[in-house]
């Protein structure tokens, strides 16, 4: 069983930049392809982007593709999220979660409904 710690959000300025950091226990962390989702006041968690575990291949939502990068370090268990020209729409809570396909899903609905804590990002404006 993989269990994953989100952290690393925190107050920022519009323009800034923020790295989050899912940490995952267990052996079997590399068996997964990874996501990021978020999930805003008032409104339904939404994915973010994703990497495949098979070719390390990224998916990105529209709002944050070339603003946002994924990546993982399969030797420290550790997924990023790299976040740059953040925006004050980027404000919402963070979470990470694994899915076992190669090719990962960019619905929410369709990943392990098993969330962490996640972490907040607040973008002042």
């Amino acid at each position: 069983q993989v269990q994953l710690v989100e952290s690393g959000g925190g107050l920022v300025q519009a323009g800034g930049s923020l790295r989050l950091s899912c940490a995952a226990s267990g052996r079997t962390y590399s068996v997964y392809s990874m996501g990021w989702f978020r999930q805003a006041p008032g409104k339904e968690r939404e994915f973010v982007a994703a990497i495949s575990r098979y070719d390390d291949t990224t998916y990105y939502a529209a709002a944050v593709k070339g603003r946002f990068t994924i990546s993982r370090d399969n030797a420290q268990n550790t997924l990023y999220l790299q976040m740059n020209s953040l925006k004050p729409e980027d404000t919402a809570v963070y979470y990470c979660n694994k899915d076992p396909r190669a090719i990962p899903p960019t619905t929410t609905s369709q990943w392990d409904n098993n969330w962490g804590q996640g972490t907040q990002v607040t973008v002042s404006s």
